[in-house]
């Protein structure tokens, strides 16, 4: 696999009785691939994969595979605190049809960067399908450190890495460290992705991309074609809905912002966490009709 690109960090729409809400899960996916998405990755952080059950989980999957019907690669999160569950779900996504997996690092525990390697090592062993890593210490409390990260990408099936440390040093180590490997980078901290691009990573794992698709996938396309002054433009263009992230607990704003601009109803976070009401719904909204004037 090619891994480049951006491929969004999809969310996970529901209900208002908190289910999963296929007929926009349908509108979503037909959304990002009209605008060029380079792939989608389900059941990530934004997708809320840690309060869905591995039924669900293999539900939903199936139905978002079926829907892309091949047109982009899918990315699967399977990731979870044991290594044998995460083998589980591997196989059972790698039988339903998944491109690829993504698998976090393990979370409330802090395993040694000795045991992470062995987890990775054996779930790599136990499916043939292609492996992201994924760092977010801010959510998991541990960091894959760059030593670490180019002893995985000796595995065949480890194909790259999703940065979501927010640290551009962090990244350019990954970058720099794996420069001999079959290995790619990836942004998962939308801010740094033209920044990653131009160090040599190879694309982004982009959640802003469920709403503004179209200037994220101007931010890779410009940078391709070394557009630099495009590029740069549509980065900086991000932010304004970056800004209002800090107005909900995750993923409500970003679920909140895609439905106003897109009119694809992918409803409430699930709980505990809820969609954002008063001032902060204003914030929302004034940000959505600032995008809405620039189209």
């Amino acid at each position: 696999m090619d891994l480049k690109g951006i491929i969004t960090a999809m969310v996970t729409p529901m209900d208002k009785q908190q289910k999963i809400n296929y007929p926009a899960t349908k509108q979503l996916v037909d959304y990002l691939i009209g605008s060029s998405v380079d792939g989608i990755f389900i059941l990530g952080t934004n997708g809320e994969f840690h309060l869905l059950s591995n039924k669900e989980k293999l539900e939903f999957a199936e139905k978002v595979i079926e829907e892309v019907d091949g047109r982009v690669p899918v990315f699967v999160g399977t990731g979870g605190n044991g290594t044998e569950e995460v083998i589980k779900l591997s196989k059972e996504m790698e039988k339903i049809g998944a491109d690829a997996l993504s698998i976090i690092t393990p979370y409330f525990i802090t395993p040694s960067q000795s045991e992470v390697i062995r987890h990775y090592n054996k779930i790599a062993e136990s499916v043939s399908l292609p492996i992201l890593l994924y760092n977010i210490p801010g959510r998991t409390g541990m960091t894959l450190e760059p030593e670490t990260v180019v002893e995985l990408a000796k595995m065949d099936n480890i194909i790259g890495i999703k940065d979501s440390s927010g640290s551009f040093e962090n990244i350019k180590k990954y970058i720099e460290i794996t420069k001999d490997e079959k290995f790619s980078v990836l942004a998962g901290t939308d801010s740094l992705i033209l920044k990653t691009l131009m160090a040599g990573g190879k694309g982004a794992i982009a959640a802003t991309s469920n709403m503004i698709p179209d200037i994220v996938v101007a931010i890779y396309q410009n940078w391709l074609k070394g557009n630099m002054e495009e590029a740069q433009k549509a980065q900086e263009d991000l932010q304004p809905l970056r800004d209002t992230f800090k107005y909900g607990t995750l993923p409500s704003v970003l679920k909140k912002a895609v439905e106003l601009y897109s009119n694809i109803p992918v409803g409430p976070p699930r709980f505990p966490a809820v969609e954002p009401t008063g001032k902060a719904l204003e914030k929302v909204e004034e940000m959505v009709e600032f995008y809405k004037k620039q189209v």
